[in-house]
């Protein structure tokens, strides 16, 4: 029995060594490399590099809706572009020609030149031609439809207040005490065509510049639609 107990002392005795041994050396580690207790390496992240999203402007689609319908992005025929161009014509300088047949509307420059503009005119059986003069001008117009257009077509708004979804568009000058106005478009794919129900479209680009050259007191002159050889003849192509 004694041996029996003498020997359990030398093993707790041994235990006890080894639990100090083993302390002392995990002391003397951390004190060599305190964030290194267990031999495991210790990688600081490094902060990722901001994409360029992060940088990329905040998009109002309220604003982009806007510059989508005033900037439309159609690609007239050229024929159809803004330009200057030859035109003979015994109207003052400043006078504006609609060239009906031919869906063209001309600022007259002076000295046989014309800015040249493509429109957009009456459809069969609302065309008209006389002589009228800008009485009224206005950015980004209410909308009234008149009330002959609106027994024609019933479901039409009375009132559409002025913005990038209104058919007058960003611009229009009122002819006289007609109906008929000159005015933008928010469907710039109808310009050259016999759409409307008997006022001049432009596209929104187009009629914000007439509109910026156009005074109160223009004079404007209508041609009919039989006079297509007539205004053919009278116009050339673009100064080059």
């Amino acid at each position: 029995m004694g041996v029996v107990m003498h020997k359990i002392s030398l093993f707790r005795a041994a235990a006890a060594l080894a639990m100090v041994v083993a302390a002392t050396s995990l002391a003397t580690s951390a004190s060599a490399n305190p964030l290194n207790l267990f031999s495991v390496p210790f990688n600081r992240a490094e902060p990722a590099a901001p994409s360029a999203m992060a940088y990329a402007p905040t998009r109002n689609p309220n604003i982009d809706a806007a510059v989508t319908v005033t900037e439309q992005g159609t690609e007239l025929p050229a024929r159809f572009k803004r330009q200057i161009v030859d035109y003979r014509t015994a109207e003052a300088p400043g006078t504006i020609v609609i060239d009906t047949p031919n869906t063209h509307l001309y600022y007259v420059l002076g000295n046989g030149k014309a800015l040249r503009y493509g429109i957009g005119v009456g459809r069969e059986g609302f065309t008209w031609s006389g002589t009228q003069h800008i009485t009224k001008k206005a950015e980004w117009p209410d909308w009234t439809p008149p009330e002959e257009m609106i027994q024609r077509q019933p479901y039409l708004p009375r009132f559409m207040a002025g913005g990038p979804g209104n058919p007058l568009g960003a611009r229009a000058m009122y002819l006289g005490s007609s109906i008929y106005r000159i005015h933008g478009t928010n469907n710039p794919s109808t310009i050259g065509g016999r759409v409307s129900s008997g006022c001049i479209r432009m596209t929104n680009e187009d009629v914000t510049d007439l509109y910026s050259r156009a005074n109160l007191g223009t004079k404007v002159v209508v041609l009919p639609m039989t006079a297509r050889s007539a205004s053919s003849a009278y116009a050339s192509g673009p100064v080059r």
